[in-house]
């Protein structure tokens, strides 16, 4: 727990928290302008969730900010449910969008952007989210521990995008593009439910 650490040690994860939080801020709000570009472009389900991922994970990232400068179980648990929410919303958008894109037999244009995008993505989420960890562990705060996690589904579900991207763009599969779209929300429930449930 912070009270057991050292005050110049828990100063120091508490900087490496917030540099980690805005490392990932700064991503995602990259990301957001390139999926949203990429998502216009192809028509891709996928894209397009994988771009509302990266919103909520700039909302995750500010909210674990906002704890990070303040303290209390109450601050921490607010935060916390700001976070599910936002996931719960995003599995009912993506269900509907991929429902309709299924059933309609949406074909998403071919584009290398989106591939090469979520390859690297997948790599700089993997990097923070261990990071995240680490130093919400020692720490000891659940909720960079949890936004870690987020970070984890993040690079996940880059590699759902990227796997769907590969088979639609060789084989042709265009409907590998909406299932991938619902790897997100498999993994969003699953989150919200976690995380609701401490």
């Amino acid at each position: 727990m912070t009270g057991a650490l050292p005050a110049v040690r828990s100063t120091a994860l508490r900087r490496r928290g917030f540099a980690l939080e805005a490392a990932t801020l700064a991503w995602n709000v990259v990301g957001v302008v390139v999926l949203a570009v990429i998502a216009i472009r192809t028509g891709s389900v996928a894209i397009l969730g994988f771009g509302l991922d990266s919103l909520i994970e700039i909302g995750a990232s500010i909210v674990v900010i906002w704890e990070l400068s303040g303290a209390g179980e109450a601050r921490q648990a607010r935060a916390l449910r700001l976070i599910a929410v936002a996931f719960l919303a995003l599995a009912v958008y993506l269900t509907i969008q991929s429902a309709v894109a299924l059933l309609a037999q949406e074909h998403p244009a071919d584009g290398p952007a989106g591939i090469l995008w979520t390859g690297i993505t997948a790599v700089v989420m993997f990097l923070l989210a261990a990071g995240k960890t680490a130093t919400g562990k020692e720490l000891g705060n659940p909720v960079l521990v949890s936004e870690g996690r987020v970070t984890v589904i993040d690079g996940v579900l880059a590699v759902a995008v990227l796997i769907g991207l590969v088979l639609d763009a060789t084989l042709g599969w265009w409907w590998a593009d909406p299932l991938a779209a619902l790897v997100v929300v498999f993994y969003a429930v699953r989150e919200a439910a976690h995380i609701l449930r401490g």
